[in-house]
């Protein structure tokens, strides 16, 4: 089980004017929480940067996709992982369905690789699959 909070900035203006891919860049900072509760109960704590490419729809639904590379610090250990510090690396997508100019539900599932890049051994990693529901404020 994770949580999540995180914070984004908009890097760029609308992109590929006149194309099905318009939209613009975002970058984010995501700090997560979680735990795992079996076999045994452990912690799990990383601070990711996300880029993300919103597609401009001209609608209230704005599909996304997303990518973040970060660090995190664990309890868990082998035969899957084998340090406190492990890297975490996050590819998903989803979309943000806007109530109001600057608030919007947000719908969004991501995979999530946690691994210390074979600095040490055990080193199978753990994977998962990530689905949130949110609620988005746009400044």
């Amino acid at each position: 089980a994770l949580m999540g909070l995180s914070y984004g900035h908009i890097l760029s203006q609308v992109k590929g004017q006149g194309h099905w891919y318009r939209g613009n860049w975002e970058l984010r900072a995501e700090l997560l929480g979680g735990a795992q509760f079996s076999p045994t109960e452990e912690y799990v704590v990383g601070l990711t940067p996300h880029l993300r490419y919103d597609f401009a729809t001209g609608t209230r639904w704005v599909p996304f996709v997303d990518l973040g590379a970060g660090v995190t610090l664990t309890g868990i250990r082998g035969p899957d992982l084998s340090n406190i510090f492990e890297f975490n690396l996050q590819a998903g997508g989803g979309v943000h369905w806007f109530l109001k100019d600057n608030v919007a539900l947000t719908l969004e599932f991501r995979f999530l690789h946690l691994s210390d890049a074979e600095m040490s051994s055990p080193n199978l990693g753990v994977n998962g699959v990530l689905g949130a529901v949110g609620v988005s404020r746009f400044f």
